[in-house]
């Protein structure tokens, strides 16, 4: 989640994607959104498929959880990204400021949408640990409901959020709203990493091996979450304030901040791609 970095209100900003050593950056930073979340989005999507499918066929298949459901709607948001940054290859290729105008507009309805999904996700984790029976309260039609009008909430947030490009001090609003995400995401991971390190009283006899297990699955995604929230963060506030203090090439540094959004777009598909078994990794260890 950049600052919205690649769209400074500086007009110099679109000629040095066409041209210079920051092109490049640009360039290959746009390639490597379209390779890496085009596939991993659609792999997610299809298993979410599977899934449903299974439970329309059988009424023994696990009900989808809300984190799954989290996930499926940031991928579709990711795919919208990798829409944007086709529209921004296209434009470098042709010269067209046109074309990268309008992959800015993906861009940021797909950054706003990244943050409100992580924060929805601690939000989940944290009833699941901090108030487990309130939880299972929300397991039900009741909280399925409410998860749907929170993802519909974000969907027209993140819609409402484009107008934010033709503000003249959007810069400032983002970095706001990242400020507040990274309070609240902190918040929320600090509570949960807090009990999960310590031992619960339910951890004895045979439940202990079930209870650690899911411990270990919730503290692993606040963990992925707020690891990748800090890091970008810590990009984006050093982006700030060069750009503020206007130290250094400011294409430069736009194209190298621009890179630390990748692990966001791929913490939650990865995450869900884990708990699926499907990596390599997790089928070896399993």
């Amino acid at each position: 989640m950049t600052v919205n970095s690649s769209f400074s209100s500086n007009d110099s900003l679109p000629d040095c994607r066409f041209t210079g050593p920051a092109s490049f950056l640009f360039i290959t930073h746009y390639i490597t959104n379209i390779l890496l979340l085009l596939p991993l989005c659609i792999l997610v999507l299809y298993l979410g498929l599977q899934r449903w499918q299974q439970q329309r066929s059988t009424s023994t298949a696990a009900a989808m959880t809300h984190s799954d459901s989290f996930t499926y709607h940031m991928v579709t948001m990711e795919l919208v990204g990798v829409l944007g940054s086709i529209f921004n290859l296209c434009g470098v290729f042709l010269y067209r400021s046109d074309i990268l105008l309008l992959g800015k507009y993906f861009w940021s309805f797909t950054w706003y949408g990244e943050a409100f999904f992580h924060i929805l996700t601690c939000v989940e984790r944290y009833l699941a640990v901090i108030h487990p029976v309130t939880y299972l309260t929300l397991r039900g039609e009741r909280g399925i409901r409410i998860r749907n009008i929170s993802i519909g909430c974000v969907w027209l947030l993140s819609v409402g959020s484009i107008s934010f490009v033709i503000i003249k001090h959007f810069i400032l609003l983002d970095f706001c709203f990242l400020i507040l995400s990274l309070i609240i995401v902190s918040f929320y991971s600090l509570s949960v990493l807090c009990v999960l390190i310590r031992p619960g009283p339910g951890e004895q006899g045979g439940d202990r091996e079930r209870v650690d297990q899911s411990k270990r699955r919730a503290f692993y995604t606040i963990l992925a979450i707020l690891g990748v929230l800090l890091l970008r963060s810590s990009a984006n506030l050093a982006w700030a304030s060069l750009h503020m203090l206007r130290q250094g090439s400011e294409c430069t540094t736009t194209a190298a901040t621009d890179w630390f959004n990748l692990p966001s777009s791929l913490v939650l598909p990865l995450l869900f791609l884990h708990r699926a078994g499907t990596l390599a990794c997790c089928k070896n260890n399993s």
